[in-house]
């Protein structure tokens, strides 16, 4: 379809997929994304309502589709739909072609810079203390920036990253897997936190404190799957988790516990300003040098037209220095 002189992006989609059924194919990114819907969902409705249609404009659409591959790729069941063998196989090309569309799009959109829209992966023992500062100062340069922020686990912010449903993730190094540029933002250093009681009884006749001495029965971490706590481990050369071990789901409940006189647990100094405030009873205290640390760090795929990076590393580093500074005023 042509308009303006221009013909619509969804008609300039090379035919991937009908390449294996040997001949050109018309097919639109419309197409691709209510079937991938509608595989992903199981049913009709549910994938309508996921893409904002009407269940018929989408089952047309479906139909539309089939027609011009020349095969099925749903059974329609009673209870929803069961894909074909060949419906497989066009799944995956066609989630391989909307990855590359979303690249092309990320690249158009930020070959000028910081500006448009920005998707933004982000920890969760991260994004609750440098996400508001981050996002004032985003805000500050530029109002007409879209930003759109996930908060997830490091695995599933990686593996959105590859997809290019997002375009950088800030996570602590180091991390898994080829193909990935990392500008370094801060080096977090982490704090032993507990009551002052149980803080000065578990310091008694040391002089210097380190992490190798933390009891395992002592450690409260975060739920499997944290970095943090995979982390917290290993700077305390443990092994396993310790039998007091109650896997909270955010550092506030783990703060919030150990103010309790629930056992110990390790902090990051960017998270000390806020959960020290919400939890009067948190008492902290820093281990001899060299301070255990994490490093935070901006990252994206390599080989990008990524001209809005370094900008954007440079925010969320001068975000991250300022609550460094409220950390070592907190705990010095």
């Amino acid at each position: 379809m042509e308009r303006g002189g221009r013909k619509e992006k969804s008609d300039l989609l090379a035919p991937a997929i009908g390449l294996a059924y040997g001949k050109s194919m018309n097919l639109s990114v419309k197409q691709l994304r209510y079937f991938v819907a509608l595989a992903e969902t199981g049913g009709f409705v549910r994938a309508a309502e996921r893409v904002n249609v009407s269940q018929p404009a989408l089952s047309q659409q479906i139909k539309d589709m089939e027609a011009e591959l020349g095969v099925r790729v749903v059974d329609r069941l009673p209870r929803g739909v069961r894909l074909t063998r060949s419906g497989r196989e066009v799944l995956e090309r066609a989630r391989r072609v909307l990855a590359e569309l979303e690249d092309l799009e990320r690249a158009a959109r930020l070959a000028r810079g910081l500006s448009g829209r920005l998707r933004l992966g982000v920890i969760p023992t991260v994004a609750p203390y440098l996400l508001p500062g981050a996002l004032t100062r985003l805000r500050a340069r530029d109002l007409t920036l879209d930003i759109r922020v996930r908060e997830a686990q490091t695995e599933i912010l990686l593996d959105d990253l590859e997809t290019g449903r997002i375009d950088a993730v800030v996570a602590a190094l180091p991390l898994p897997g080829p193909g990935l540029a990392a500008e370094t933002l801060i080096e977090d250093r982490f704090v032993l936190a507990g009551t002052q009681a149980r803080l000065a009884r578990w310091a008694e006749g040391r002089e210097a404190l380190r992490p190798a001495m933390v009891a395992p029965d002592q450690l409260l971490l975060l739920d499997e799957g944290h970095c943090l706590a995979d982390q917290a481990l290993e700077v305390c050369g443990l092994r396993g988790r310790g039998r007091v071990d109650l896997g909270a789901s955010s550092l506030a409940t783990l703060s919030g516990l150990v103010a309790e006189g629930f056992g110990l647990t390790l902090l990051p100094e960017i998270a000390l300003r806020a959960e020290t405030a919400a939890a009067p009873g948190l008492a902290l205290r820093r281990f001899a040098a060299p301070e255990p640390a994490r490093a935070l760090a901006l990252v994206r795929r390599a080989g990008g037209d990524d001209g809005w990076a370094p900008p954007l590393a440079a925010l969320l580093r001068d975000a991250g220095a300022e609550l460094l500074r409220s950390a070592r005023a907190v705990c010095p």
